[in-house]
């Protein structure tokens, strides 16, 4: 049986129609894909922006809900500020707890392009801690270890220029003792809760108080757990 020419004719120009359309569909799919990676790119950096905004950061901390061992916003704040002014590059922080005082130091730390160590015992609390921090983005400045201060503190390696203690008040002694030879001139210890523990921490404040080393004032940030913090400068 002969083909009908005319048939041949048009099924040859169906083909080449259908061949053409999935082309298309081709490119379009192809298209829409790259659309698709560009619009997630750019939505997860405006996120990452967002997300180390000066305004995402401070209301952060506005609703950050603080537990019994977090310092107060008064104290976080003047912590902040301390290391913004001391022009800090290398911070210590013994008793992390859900990292308010990290997150808000960490600010500070970022703004000088330092970095922050926090050391925390506490899985729970570690594992708390490191989530806030990435909340707010700032996993390149602040870094949590797990484990007893009085073990990890001998691992930190280098020069450092900034102290925050706030963990078991009987040992503050013994955390600057460990870290006190990798402080250089100038540096700041801060310790938190010197007013209504001082009977605790009698050895370190009769310490930091007469050491020809450091000159040393109490202060109150806040009175909103009527407490206070020991501010020591590290003379030599």
């Amino acid at each position: 049986m002969i083909p009908n020419p005319k048939f041949t004719e048009q099924l040859s120009i169906h083909f080449t129609k259908k061949e053409v359309l999935m082309k298309q569909y081709k490119m379009l799919t192809l298209t829409l894909s790259v659309a698709l990676i560009a619009s997630c790119v750019f939505l997860a950096r405006a996120a990452e922006q967002d997300k180390t905004s000066t305004e995402f950061r401070e209301q952060f901390v506005k609703n950050f809900q603080r537990i019994g061992l977090n310092t107060t916003l008064g104290d976080a704040m003047m912590l902040r500020i301390l290391v913004e002014s001391a022009k800090a590059k290398r911070g210590i922080e013994v008793g992390s707890a859900t990292g308010f005082g990290a997150v808000n130091m960490g600010i500070a730390f970022e703004r000088n392009a330092g970095q922050l160590y926090t050391l925390e015992i506490d899985p729970k609390m570690v594992k708390t801690c490191r989530e806030n921090i990435q909340k707010v983005g700032l996993e390149k400045t602040v870094t949590c270890f797990e484990g007893d201060a009085l073990k990890t503190l001998a691992t930190l390696e280098g020069e450092f220029d900034f102290v925050f203690l706030d963990a078991l008040k009987r040992d503050y002694l013994k955390y600057l003792k460990l870290i006190e030879p990798k402080l250089k001139p100038g540096s700041v210890v801060v310790a938190d809760n010197v007013i209504r523990s001082a009977d605790q921490m009698k050895d370190f404040l009769d310490y930091v108080q007469t050491s020809p080393d450091y000159d040393t004032v109490i202060i109150r940030a806040s009175m909103e757990k009527n407490d206070g913090m020991s501010v020591s400068y590290k003379i030599k």
